[in-house]
């Protein structure tokens, strides 16, 4: 097969049917072998409704259900697992991505060598409380990814040669560093490619600006510090643990040989807890070994939770 289409979608039930003739249209004229996997959200509406009525009468299409609202990244993770083609695409279902981008990002994988190509939305149809929040939120990620040739880390249409999504774990919400975890996973060709954005048809976004703002950076600072430390935990809080105690046990140290000195030389001298460098010192030995012990315990324990990517699965089809 040559392509597997992943379509996350929350309440998006005006947009289904006219999303899947674009996707079914563009396929068709270009000759691909695909399939189109709806990844339902917990939506509310009658999206589930019209994904069973597609499949019915078209066997490319397929879907997942979950019970309840995850996410983007949960559904992604879903989506990647049941795909088979041989390149993925990923595109939102709100029809602000266009289908018409599929076949030069197929191009771009199969011909070109890319692992990874992502759209980038160079002119966008988004309010400022939206695209303000997005610029500063990529200027950061190129900076601490390394990746300097993405404009746009977080857009929907992206494409990817099998082997990285079968390879990479998307959980929380991850979704926004698809490329950095790709590039962690040894998959460093990565692409871009200008994409034509078009403005929301039908409801509403379903983020909020401030709201991915925020949740970008601190989401940004989790994924550094795994790729940085996650395996090796010890390199950094042992290594400021011990930093922390060999400074205080100096400290305490000192304290101890000026009032041996005083003593020697028969001067007046004070008991060393009446110093309060001697507090200083001991709180600096006991934040010294607690980070010690935090590096050795992250050391034995796996940071790979079993219930991760456990998500209730209501019916696939």
């Amino acid at each position: 097969m040559d392509i597997s289409v992943v379509i996350p979608l929350f309440n998006e039930e005006e947009s289904i049917p006219e999303l899947y003739s674009w996707i079914e249209r563009v396929m068709n004229a270009h000759g691909f072998t695909y399939e189109v996997i709806f990844v339902n959200d917990g939506s509310t509406d009658r999206s589930w409704q019209l994904i069973e009525d597609l499949q019915e009468n078209h066997s490319c299409v397929k879907g997942i259900k979950f019970r309840r609202n995850y996410g983007k990244s949960p559904a992604l993770y879903c989506g990647f697992k049941k795909a088979e083609g041989d390149v993925v695409i990923t595109m939102d279902a709100d029809l602000q991505d266009s289908p018409d981008e599929i076949p030069e990002l197929y191009r771009m994988i199969v011909t070109d060598g890319f692992d990874l190509v992502s759209g980038y939305k160079q002119k966008r149809y988004d309010p400022l409380s939206k695209t303000l929040p997005t610029k500063l939120f990529n200027a950061t990620a190129r900076k601490v990814s390394g990746i300097k040739n993405l404009h746009d880390f977080n857009c929907g249409l992206k494409a990817y040669r099998k082997e990285v999504v079968k390879s990479i774990e998307v959980y929380g919400e991850m979704h926004r560093y698809i490329p950095y975890l790709a590039k962690n996973a040894g998959f460093d060709k990565i692409g871009e490619k200008v994409v034509h954005h078009q403005a929301r048809k039908y409801g509403k976004t379903k983020f909020g600006g401030l709201n991915r703002f925020f949740n970008g950076y601190l989401d940004l600072i989790s994924l550094w510090f795994l790729s940085k430390f996650g395996v090796k935990p010890m390199h950094i809080f042992g290594f400021l643990g011990s930093i922390m105690f060999i400074l205080g046990f100096i400290a305490a140290g000192v304290i101890g040989v000026n009032k041996l000195y005083d003593m020697y030389c028969g001067n007046s001298y004070r008991l060393i807890t009446d110093s309060p460098y001697f507090y200083i010192a001991l709180t600096t030995m006991i934040l010294g070994t607690q980070l010690f012990l935090t590096g050795f315990l992250g050391e034995l324990i796996s940071r790979n939770s079993p219930e991760r990517n456990n998500y209730l699965i209501e019916k696939e089809i």
